[in-house]
């Protein structure tokens, strides 16, 4: 069944209940109407399988400023994959349908198979691709060390995600500018919504994330643990994070988190653009910790810069 299809049945059935009470209809006719609707069902399926709807055969869905899409975004870009991205504003995918981004959407036939999370999506992206092209995919393969600091690196995008509202939430302008509220790229009417509904979403944020003084500490905590190991383990020169000079996915991870803060040129690769938000205009603590950063974690700020210039 086609998205587009089930979206216009879906508010037919919405509406029915209001048609037939502005009718005054008897229950003879709501039963009709009810069959109506099954019917209409039921022929929705049918074209599905007879006429399906033209839609890309690999879609990601994202919002343009997050660390786990770019995550994905970059793996995808590094396989040489052809894929059509379809940005969405920030936050109103997760409390208004549940659904979390990044999406990734592949149709073989008739059948769609939806993947969410990064993790699980590039664990696709492996067994998907991998007996193609073994060399050029050799950077996603799951071993159990990449496993084991992939997890702690989305955890500590997880105490990024609490770090960045923290600062970001004051500013009204600001947070919707990294939402997409000014991005082409997200549908007008979503961007329209953003401006609406702010002080809803950021109330739903600070209570989603626990925005508070102590927890954004903690996270601060976690943020340097993991930046001071990375910054102490790249001390020998190496090209990986986890040794060697061959790039894996997770230096991708740790790059697309750090990215976030450091705004490397090449972030998003160019999907990203129109939601950057410049140093000089961030809070002033928010900038204090990202100065900091660079300056006590130089390694890791350097490592993240170079991936950016030379792999992005």
């Amino acid at each position: 069944m086609t998205r587009k299809r089930q979206l216009i049945h879906t508010v037919f059935l919405f509406l029915l209940p209001i048609v037939v009470a502005w009718m005054g209809a008897g229950v003879l006719t709501a039963l009709f109407l009810v069959g109506l609707a099954l019917l209409w069902r039921w022929l929705i399926v049918l074209s599905g399988v007879t006429a399906p709807e033209a839609t890309p055969d690999v879609v990601l869905e994202t919002i343009a400023a997050s660390h786990f899409v770019e995550k994905v975004r970059w793996c995808m870009d590094r396989m040489q994959l052809e894929y059509t991205e379809r940005q969405s504003g920030g936050t109103l995918g997760v409390f208004f349908t549940g659904r979390t981004v990044p999406q990734l959407r592949v149709r073989t036939g008739l059948v769609e198979s939806v993947i969410g999370n990064s993790p699980e999506i590039l664990r696709f992206l492996w067994g998907a691709y991998s007996a193609r092209s073994p060399q050029e995919m050799a950077f996603l393969e799951p071993t159990t060390g990449r496993l084991e600091l992939e997890s702690r690196i989305d955890r500590h995008g997880r105490n990024l995600q609490v770090w960045i509202y923290y600062h970001l939430l004051r500013d009204r302008e600001l947070t919707l500018q990294a939402w997409g509220a000014n991005n082409p790229a997200v549908p007008a009417w979503q961007r329209q919504v953003l401006r609406l509904i702010f002080p809803l979403l950021a109330m739903l944020i600070r209570r989603a994330f626990a925005i508070t003084d102590e927890h954004y500490t903690r996270s601060v905590l976690h943020i340097e643990e993991l930046l001071s190991e990375v910054d102490t383990v790249l001390a020998d020169g190496r090209g990986s994070i986890l040794g060697g000079d061959a790039v894996n996915f997770t230096d991708l991870a740790f790059a697309a988190n750090t990215g976030l803060w450091l705004q490397p040129e090449n972030y998003g690769g160019g999907k990203a653009d129109a939601c950057r938000i410049e140093r000089d205009r961030m809070p002033a603590e928010m900038r204090a910790d990202i100065e900091r950063w660079i300056e006590d974690f130089p390694r890791a700020a350097g490592f993240v810069e170079g991936l950016y210039e030379d792999e992005r």
